[in-house]
């Protein structure tokens, strides 16, 4: 089951780090960014992780819960989370259901080679469970605050609503 903008994210669970259980109902009640990443202690993701740490309390200010997601091993993850000091939980989605579901894993070319990764992807689900905003293949610098914004805004919009 794909994901759509707009509408409810199909079910799913996942494991993450702190023995915490992570479903498309979990979280019910405050915003949840989910952001994919392609592996655990590369450079563009080590400084990926670093910008959503350094923002972190902003984002639990503006009511949201954020998350890595990769398809890199509980024990992977673990030692990246204690490295970088991350605040938050990493999905492992060791057999890429999560991956697919969510459309990010995508044939590249890697040192001349094909093979299957993840496409760094963004996404931003509301309180009641429906994605409302996803950031595709995109660049490191300046997506966090990017994010963070729409996260703000969500929040606004429901305090006006």
């Amino acid at each position: 089951m794909a994901i759509v903008v707009n509408k409810p994210l199909p079910e799913f669970e996942a494991n993450a780090t702190g023995g915490i259980k992570v479903t498309n109902t979990s979280h019910h009640g405050q915003v949840m960014v989910l952001y994919f990443y392609p592996k655990d202690n590369t450079p563009g993701c080590t400084t990926e992780a670093m910008q959503f740490r350094d923002k972190y309390k902003d984002f639990v200010k503006a009511g949201a819960a954020v998350f890595g997601v990769s398809r890199d091993n509980m024990k992977s993850h673990d030692e990246f989370k204690e490295k970088l000091e991350l605040p938050f939980e990493l999905i492992a989605d060791t057999e890429e259901k999560m991956c697919h579901m969510f459309g990010v894993v995508k044939n590249k070319i890697m040192y001349g080679k094909k093979v299957k990764g993840i496409e760094r992807s963004t996404f931003l689900i509301n309180e009641e469970g429906i994605l409302t905003h996803e950031w595709r293949g995109l660049k490191v610098p300046g997506h966090v605050e990017e994010v963070l914004k729409a996260v703000k805004l969500l929040k606004a919009l429901k305090k006006a609503a």
